[in-house]
């Protein structure tokens, strides 16, 4: 067992080492080349081929260049590695289009139909430059539904899934009373995670058997399951998220044997520590789940091996949490006016976390001193237990799988109905009316607003809810024009952040680098936590 110290100084001695040697590499931007195929005189790009990438396959934690090898003895490596692919700019010789049914088919029922050729993850969610943000337009409906950005997404993957832990604990301590009760009587159990209500659930014995009653429950589906990924709450995990990203937006098929067999039923744990139990719940079948298979008979099979799956997993398993501008007094004084007039009835400010999967945790604040490119500074803390395992390998560096206090989120991971105005076409004509609560981290630098980005300002926004909202809506209306801007101000606090130009303490830049600020303004420089620094992705 490793306290928490010693886990610090295994994480910060080997950044001390590597500060005081020359691991400073070239600037990297949003969209990158293969280096390999796209040499340049700035040296920007993907430093490794897509092949070398893909490395020995999955693997184990004794195959060197292994996808698991990787993530578990050199963790930062796996999720830089994750970050190279979501930047890559794929290519038609790796099999990128044609697109589900080549644009033809029945859109009502294939969505994928509609959806736009990127070449890259980062053409849909590429603001700022070089972050898994937001900015792309997913036309997959009538009404088009904008990127949303990818900061924190682990985060809300392992918070929805341990309160559906919660749920359905509940549910089955209802059934487990029902079945011990010597009558029919009717056992009622209120649906609570997280100090979040869901509801109510309840159960009557009928004999042997026990009928359970789901008339009560709100904000989540009637099997409890809360599905944080697409506006609408319509996947479970990062996994489905990017195989379904890829194939979709990008026509590239992954190969995901483990996908496969969450989908048939089984019950798999991925390289990411996230649990698909197909008994329990509907898992997306991937394209391929045989390296051999070509889904789209373009030719090319193998299209994203599952390596690479694993390694993107990762990746946006740990990716950086939004983080605050300046906490000024009126952004204090509009945080607690967002409170007093209910906003955070929905928008809960903290949630937290039982088991944290993630390695290290960034905090990025406003800070002008140590903020000498944009004012902000991040600062990595290690989450992680180092254990030598004798094998002669570099030692196993896992996830910690402590609590985690998740501030500033500003969800409740329900789904809600708040009006018309937010309503939203099908294909088939029918309309969608409840979404779920837009996580308001990062919502100061993501304009335009709404799923759909109808809305031009955060004002507007705001004024547009209506139903389950509409209290909270009327209350900000009535507010005087200082007060509503207390508010703005307290959202516009709230923000995302480019890692390639914001200093850390893995970087913290140098005011006085020759051809600064476009050298030497810092960033958040995984490379200096690699097993070796040397070796660049």
């Amino acid at each position: 067992m490793y306290s928490k110290t010693k886990v610090g100084m295994l994480f910060f001695t080997s950044l001390t080492i590597l500060i005081a040697g020359a691991w400073f590499t070239r600037i990297s931007h949003a969209q990158l080349p293969d280096k390999t195929v796209t040499p340049n005189a700035a040296g920007v790009g993907i430093n490794k081929s897509f092949l070398d990438q893909a490395g020995a396959g999955r693997g184990d934690v004794m195959t060197p260049n292994s996808s698991r090898f990787i993530i578990e003895r050199d963790p930062f490596r796996a999720i830089r590695r994750g970050r190279q692919l979501f930047q890559r700019k794929y290519t038609r010789s790796q099999g990128i289009g044609p697109l589900a049914g080549d644009g033809t088919g029945n859109i009502e029922t294939n969505l994928a139909i509609g959806a736009g050729l990127v070449d890259s993850c980062s053409g849909c969610h590429g603001r700022p430059r070089g972050a898994a943000g937001a900015g792309g337009d997913v036309v997959t409906r009538p009404d088009s539904r904008d990127a949303p950005h990818l900061f924190g997404l682990g985060l809300k993957e392992m918070l929805a899934d341990e309160i559906t832990s919660d749920l359905r604990a509940i549910r089955g301590q209802a059934i487990e009373e029902a079945l011990r009760s010597a009558s029919s009587q009717k056992i009622t159990k209120p649906l609570t995670s997280k100090g979040i209500s869901f509801g109510v659930i309840s159960a009557r014995r009928r004999g042997n058997r026990v009928d359970v009653d789901a008339s009560g429950i709100t904000g989540v589906d009637t099997d409890l399951r809360v599905r944080p990924f697409f506006q609408h709450g319509g996947t479970i995990s990062i996994r489905e998220f990017i195989v379904g990203a890829w194939n979709a937006e990008m026509g590239l098929q992954s190969v995901d044997p483990e996908l496969g067999l969450a989908s048939e039923g089984g019950r798999i744990t991925t390289p990411s520590g996230m649990v698909l139990d197909g008994a329990m719940d509907q898992t997306e079948a991937p394209p391929a789940t045989a390296a051999l298979e070509d889904p789209d008979r373009d030719g090319i099979a193998n299209e994203i091996p599952t390596s690479i799956v694993d390694f993107m997993e990762f990746y946006l398993l740990n990716y950086f949490k939004a983080g605050t501008y300046a906490q000024t007094a009126t952004v204090i004084a509009g945080r607690q006016k967002f409170t007093d007039i209910g906003c955070a009835q929905c928008h809960i400010p903290d949630l937290q976390i039982t088991r944290d999967r993630r390695v290290a945790d960034l905090e990025t604040v406003y800070d002008p001193v140590r903020g000498i490119f944009n004012n902000l500074f991040a600062t990595a803390n290690p989450l992680f237990a180092s254990v030598d395992d004798g094998s002669g390998f570099p030692a196993l560096k896992r996830a910690a799988n402590q609590p985690f206090l998740v501030r500033n989120i500003f969800t409740d991971f329900k789904t809600h109905d708040i009006g018309p105005a937010f309503y939203e076409r099908n294909y088939d004509g029918t309309l969608r009316t409840k979404f779920l609560t837009t996580a308001l981290w990062g919502v100061g630098t993501t304009a335009p607003y709404g799923h759909d980005g109808r809305s031009i300002n955060l004002r507007e926004v705001i004024i547009r809810h209506a139903g389950e909202a509409v209290v909270a809506r009327n209350a900000f209306a009535g507010l005087s024009s200082a007060q509503q801007a207390h508010i703005l101000d307290f959202l516009n606090s709230l923000i995302i952040f480019p890692p390639d130009d914001t200093a850390s303490n893995l970087d913290p830049g140098d005011r006085d680098a020759i051809g600064f600020p476009q050298f030497g303004h810092g960033s958040v420089k995984l490379t200096a936590l690699f097993n070796d620094p040397s070796d660049i992705e």
